[in-house]
């Protein structure tokens, strides 16, 4: 169960403009559309962790077929050995999208990708039930090293992940699909990040439990569609 949430003020909010450039979801962000998108920094809310703090960066896009998120990270030793769908990708260098398309209440989806590229995706009645049978459709998702994957001894520079999701994905919780213009989505980005016993989780929006865990959907932050 998790713990009680502290005061942290207002979460922060992110507004996703639409594209109409056409973006190859290849793991290199380097499609000219992700220059119209401002960057999201994740923070590091949890100072008894002891794994390194190696920046993520992340930046969302929007168009009428797809939701498109970039993640950016900085690795030094990039791992990550599960390659199965629905496979435990938390437990290796990953990165998750928590996402609630109603407001008026917590359910979420949850997809958590690790640097292979391989999606463990599920539908959280939060606090009580999730359903790990949920898999999306049509999803594109692709991861560019760079470094050497599993090769713990020499020194990687980090890598990046793409992700694009089909809007009928989120049929159950959407109203409107794809969202209107000034539509509020509620969602919250992590990073898993380093192997055990040295991890580290950092977050956009701090989750304000007391030990690391990023499932609050009191604290995630807003999506305002433009």
């Amino acid at each position: 169960m998790a713990q009680p949430a502290r005061d942290l003020g207002p979460v922060p909010r992110y507004e996703v403009k639409r594209t109409t450039a056409a973006i190859t979801v290849d793991g290199k962000l380097d499609d000219a559309a992700w220059k119209s998108a401002a960057t999201i920094v994740f923070q590091f809310p949890w100072d008894q962790q002891t794994g390194a703090k190696q920046k993520t960066l992340a930046r969302l896009l929007w168009d009428s077929d797809y939701l498109y998120i970039g993640y950016d990270c900085e690795d030094a030793d990039v791992v990550a050995f599960y390659q199965e769908r629905d496979d435990p990708t938390y437990k290796d260098d990953a990165v998750e999208l928590f996402i609630n398309p109603d407001p008026t209440q917590n359910f979420y989806y949850g997809m958590e990708m690790n640097a292979r590229a391989t999606l463990y995706d599920y539908f959280y009645a939060w606090p009580q039930l999730l359903i790990a049978r949920v898999n999306f459709e049509g999803v594109k998702l692709a991861t560019h090293i760079r470094g050497t994957l599993n090769q713990t001894g020499d020194k990687d520079d980090g890598w990046s992940l793409e992700v694009a999701i089909p809007w009928k994905n989120f049929s159950e919780l959407g109203k409107t699909l794809p969202p209107t213009p000034g539509s509020v989505w509620r969602a919250n980005l992590n990073r898993w990040d380093g192997t055990e016993p040295n991890r580290r989780l950092s977050q956009w929006s701090n989750s304000g439990l007391s030990d690391p865990n990023p499932h609050n959907p009191a604290r995630f932050g807003e999506l305002v569609f433009q």
